[in-house]
């Protein structure tokens, strides 16, 4: 093991800087700049096409980065490939491509593939096996297996060798809930002892496993923060959802009496005769001492008082929705830029149409009688 890796926590085990990946002129990844601690778990978020599996290729080694640096523990993945690829352990989306082999075989291999020395292989791979909980299938041809259980060989070949890093490429894609449950926990285990990449596109799976999340989209980083703080930062209101027993119809009126309601909204009425009312504030603005005031002298009766919360969901499309609307702000600004060089462009030929004909001719004379001297000139030397 890596010297750097002596103390778990607080020592910066990958480190991605001003990294790009350009393929033609697509750009896939933009300038990107990120690191991981010892022992954390980061997600990276993003949707689809967002440059996710392209930045774990890139910390992987298996493709290259047209600019930037990458390094795995100390050991930069450019310069010294083969001790970089070795901290890693890397599962890619989707299950195991050898589906003749049986899970136990595929691990053996994987092992193999990876030098892990002779002596230790057989205890390794039974550890791996234990791990992930393949003991009941650990002589089933991969083939034959559920697709929990195929994701499970997949971590566990990605797991044997003792790598510091593990880089699991949407490990619950396509499995059902009780599967996704059962491999997220087996992350957080894991997590214990290894310092996970987990790339994702479910947001409640980043949101209960990551320590930290790195939000992509169109291939440039949108926000690098911890679930919570991202979803604090999304908070622009103050949400909160009222029922009540209102005999005599007045909570629409509170409105009037509480000046910091900015919205009051009726929602539905319920089957026990109450009514449930959506309130919004400002954010630093917390109505409900003021609501169990008030209400009761107005004979409406508080059955339930509640504060919505903001999720990482919110945090995530709030951020990728501000990105947008940067991205067209740029654009505007160039098409105006267009727009004035063009319009230059225009008033030069415009002012050009206005000159006189008989000065146009005049000058194109002029032109004509300085070049034919010049050609004379040079004849005659």
């Amino acid at each position: 093991m890596h010297i750097l890796n002596y103390i778990r926590g607080g020592i910066t085990l990958i480190e991605v800087k001003n990294v790009t990946k350009k393929y033609g002129n697509f750009t896939a990844v933009d300038n990107i700049s990120f690191d991981v601690k010892d022992g954390e778990i980061v997600g990276l978020l993003g949707p689809n096409g967002a440059g996710k599996s392209t930045t774990m290729n890139m910390i992987t080694g298996f493709i290259e980065m047209t600019e930037g640096e990458i390094s795995v523990n100390g050991y930069d993945i450019s310069k010294k490939p083969s001790k970089a690829k070795k901290q890693i352990g890397y599962m890619p989306e989707g299950v195991p491509s050898y589906q003749e082999l049986t899970a136990k075989e595929f691990i053996k291999y994987m092992a193999e593939l990876k030098l892990v020395d002779r002596k230790i292989r057989k205890e390794q791979v039974q550890e791996v096996i234990k791990q992930t909980g393949l003991e009941e299938v650990q002589n089933k041809l991969i083939k034959n297996l559920s697709r929990g259980y195929k994701q499970r060989v997949s971590m566990a070949g990605a797991l044997v060798g003792d790598p510091d890093v593990l880089i699991l490429d949407e490990p619950t894609v396509g499995l059902d809930p009780k599967q996704i449950l059962e491999i997220r926990n087996l992350i957080k285990e894991l997590g214990k002892n290894h310092t996970i990449i987990l790339s994702s596109h479910i947001l409640s799976e980043v949101s209960q496993i990551c320590e930290r999340v790195v939000i992509i989209n169109k291939g440039k980083i949108v926000a690098v923060d911890t679930p919570e703080n991202l979803e604090e930062k999304s908070k622009n209101k103050n949400i909160l959802y009222v029922t009540v027993e209102d005999k005599n119809e007045k909570m629409l009126s509170i409105k009037d009496k509480l000046k910091d309601i900015q919205e009051l909204e009726f929602i539905k009425d319920n089957e026990d005769g109450t009514k449930q009312y959506k309130i919004v504030s400002e954010e630093k603005v917390d109505l409900r001492k003021k609501l169990f005031e008030i209400l009761p002298k107005e004979d409406i009766t508080i059955f339930e008082l509640k504060k919505a919360e903001v999720s990482l969901e919110d945090a995530f499309m709030k951020l990728i929705d501000d990105s947008k609307n940067v991205e067209n702000i740029k654009e505007s600004k160039k098409e105006e830029i267009t727009k004035s060089e063009d319009n230059e462009q225009i008033k030069k030929v415009e002012e050009i149409e206005n000159i006189p004909n008989e000065i146009r001719i005049k000058t194109t004379n002029k032109e004509d009688e300085d070049m034919t001297q010049k050609q004379e000139k040079g004849g005659k030397e």
